[in-house]
């Protein structure tokens, strides 16, 4: 099996026209770059309307296994929420709205040079409403796009309630029966 050489660029459109070099691990990728990077997958280029055009336009970077197409939800529709109905022998109920309008976009996964323009870094939006800070739309998005960090670090997990710790070695846990 062969490993997938992921693009070393400063972005993701440097990725597609022209990254640095290629690299399936990370140490391979900051050969390449000659300082640290960090793995990633971002959104490229337009979006389009049905998945056949997104993928005429991208028949090239498609063929690549780094680069593939993901449907989103465009911004701005409310979706509402489904609740269980268990009616019926079904769970759930009939959809009683259209779907909400989707297109389809290019995500190319790829080893970004740490020291680049990133885009917008935005703040935790727990952090930002405490603060009560003004953010315009495209802050937002990126708010929402983030993955979640904890606030603080993680608290050590509690013992079970049948295990104990040993008073001549209290860093072990044992089961006690």
């Amino acid at each position: 099996m062969t490993a997938i050489l992921y693009p070393v660029a400063a972005n993701a459109e440097l990725a597609m026209a022209g990254p640095l070099g290629r690299a399936a691990r990370e140490r391979e990728a900051q050969g390449v770059a000659g300082e640290a990077v960090v793995f990633t997958t971002d959104p490229v280029g337009p979006a389009f309307a049905t998945e056949a055009a997104a993928q005429d336009a991208y028949a090239g970077p498609l063929s690549e296994a780094w680069a593939r197409l993901a449907e989103q939800i465009l911004p701005g529709q409310k979706v509402a929420h489904a609740e269980p109905s268990f009616a019926d022998g079904r769970r759930w109920p009939e959809p009683t709205q259209a779907p909400p309008r989707t297109a389809w976009r290019l995500m190319v996964s790829y080893w970004r040079i740490a020291t680049a323009e990133r885009p917008i870094e935005a703040p935790q939006a727990r952090a930002a409403r405490r603060a009560r800070q003004a953010l315009d739309a495209e802050t937002v998005r990126a708010m929402a796009r983030q993955p979640l960090r904890p606030i603080e670090p993680q608290q050590p997990l509690d013992i079970g309630l049948f295990e104990v710790r040993p008073p001549d070695a209290p860093h072990i846990v044992m089961p006690d029966e």
